[in-house]
């Protein structure tokens, strides 16, 4: 398999639009009039400074947080992101505000089912990273601690935090497919465009998608799949494309690290994660748009009800929503939009053509009240069964 840099095809550009009014030229004041026009002008001055000093207070934690923080001593975080954006974000939590910080990769089923088992007495404080649909059904079940964080006036939309500050967003990542073009070569086949081509019974055993009992990703892609078909077609899509499946990994992450080396030649995922394996040298994998439309992930944070370190996880959703915290994340493997306003939006997501606002019109509603029920449904139309019944050797768990 070559590996190579690749040399970035798409570029992206930002555009700044800027509209300048023209005012008549005025007669000179009075010499009577220049005190007021230096009231004026010292007014302007102290409102921007104002505004500076309120816009810096609005990022910067409180001291009574703080203190109340560093009394708890310690913090626990459960991380769905990637392995080198959580220990990143987790050491530079430690730097900032001398709290030891303990943190454990899981994928969001498996954050889940842990704190749903731990019922109220969870060994972990936060939650860190990886699609809301898994904290949606966490808030369905009472599992998370609202919060009114004070770094939120900072999101770009109210999309993107829950209604009752149960979670809130830290970025923001596009659904697709990434391929590894030498092996399509290879075996005469086309790159897939769409939802639909997936199911071309020459693509049997090439497909890699995540496990929807593990996987976050996998029940935005159900989800997906029902809000833009229909509940029932869109089983009968899944107990088809199942054909062409190879394996179901453990996490949503998976697919995209097995295209590179062919272990499969299609993966189903997010598509910063393919940007994470191309600059990693894997210059014959693809990024392919859906054209008949796709939806997108809000990686999230939130705090698990009865966390032992309450102060400690309010400051932790603090720094989360700070660009202390999300701008690190492309230092780190993690290539995601970023939803705050004060922060740097990674040049490669751009750069790859990807468009935070070329999604459909997601309903985090309907997900939040039904993802549960559609991955029965899901393994109901491909296992004949239950996730218990889904077959190990393709629907990874480890």
């Amino acid at each position: 398999m070559k590996r190579k840099v690749m040399a970035l095809v798409l570029a992206g550009a930002m555009t700044v639009l800027a509209a300048c009014a023209g005012a008549p030229a005025a007669t000179a004041p009075a010499p009577d009039a220049a005190p007021a026009e230096t009231e004026t002008t010292e007014a302007a001055e102290t409102t921007e400074a104002a505004e500076t000093t309120e816009a810096a207070d609005s990022e910067a934690p409180a001291d009574d947080l703080i203190a109340a923080a560093q009394a708890d001593g310690a913090l626990t975080v459960y991380g769905s992101c990637e392995e080198a954006y959580l220990s990143a974000a987790c050491q530079k939590f430690e730097e900032l505000y001398g709290i030891k910080v303990d943190y454990q990769r899981l994928s969001t089923g498996e954050v889940y089912t842990k704190i749903e088992e731990e019922a109220g007495n969870p060994s972990g404080d936060v939650w860190f990273g990886g699609t809301t649909d898994p904290y949606n059904e966490a808030v369905v079940a009472g599992l998370l601690e609202p919060y009114d964080a004070k770094n939120a006036s900072h999101l770009i939309s109210d999309t993107y935090k829950d209604a009752d500050n149960n979670w809130f967003g830290i970025y923001k990542g596009i659904l697709g497919f990434m391929v590894n073009k030498e092996e399509l070569d290879r075996l005469g086949l086309e790159v897939p465009k769409d939802w639909d081509d997936l199911l071309d019974p020459s693509y049997e055993g090439l497909i890699g998608m995540s496990n929807p009992s593990t996987a976050g990703t996998a029940k935005l892609i159900i989800n997906t799949m029902v809000q833009m078909k229909g509940h029932d077609e869109a089983m009968e899509y899944f107990k088809a494309l199942d054909k062409n499946i190879y394996q179901y990994t453990k996490s949503g992450s998976g697919p995209s690290k097995m295209v590179g080396p062919g272990e499969c030649v299609i993966g189903i995922g997010f598509l910063h994660d393919g940007i994470t394996q191309i600059l990693a040298g894997y210059d014959n994998i693809e990024l392919i748009i859906p054209a008949s439309g796709t939806s997108f992930e809000i990686g999230a944070t939130a705090i698990f009800k009865g966390a032992k370190h309450p102060n400690a996880a309010k400051l932790w959703i603090e720094y989360a929503l700070s660009p202390d915290c999300v701008n690190i994340a492309k230092e780190n493997e993690s290539y995601q939009f970023l939803v705050i306003d004060n922060a740097t939006q990674p040049e490669e997501a751009a750069q790859f053509g990807l468009d935070p606002d070329n999604v459909i019109d997601y309903d985090f509603e309907d997900a939040k009240a039904n993802t549960a029920t559609y991955v029965e449904d899901f393994f109901a139309a491909v296992t004949n069964g239950s996730a218990e019944d889904a077959d190990a050797n393709r629907f990874k768990t480890e």
